[in-house]
């Protein structure tokens, strides 16, 4: 980071669902956040569709739940991905949910080469926290 550039505020935030988190998310950047950090629920992070038996009773609890590509599309409507700084912590399921945000910058007519952000897939902290792995 440069002397001329203002610091980067994310707030870490997602939940119920996509269209909640996006107006959550839009309502923030009004105020002056400038970028953000997408909380996913668990379902999401360890890759159930929100519709899966298995996942009842954790859908958009502690998190936007993000199944389909329709899903990311609710959760960034209205939201330039082109100029933004988006943080995800995802895990496991980072290819997938990245592979979403692209599709959706690319939808939007972003410049996918500009899309800035961080995306966690960190398998020793999954492994060690929740025992959760790919054999």
């Amino acid at each position: 980071m440069t002397k001329d550039k203002p610091w980067l505020f994310r707030t870490y935030a997602g939940h119920s669902t996509a269209q909640a988190s996006n107006e959550l998310y839009r309502t923030n950047l009004s105020k002056g956040q400038t970028g953000l950090s997408v909380a996913f629920d668990l379902p999401t992070q360890t890759g159930y569709d929100s519709d899966d038996p298995r996942a009842a009773g954790e859908v958009g609890k502690v998190g936007v739940p993000v199944s389909h590509l329709g899903d990311m599309r609710a959760l960034f409507d209205q939201i330039p991905l082109e100029q933004m700084n988006t943080s995800m912590t995802i895990n496991a399921t980072a290819p997938w949910l990245l592979s979403l945000y692209i599709a959706v910058a690319e939808e939007q007519g972003a410049d996918i080469s500009k899309l800035q952000g961080t995306v966690q897939n960190d398998l020793i902290k999954e492994y060690l926290s929740r025992g959760t792995y790919v054999c």
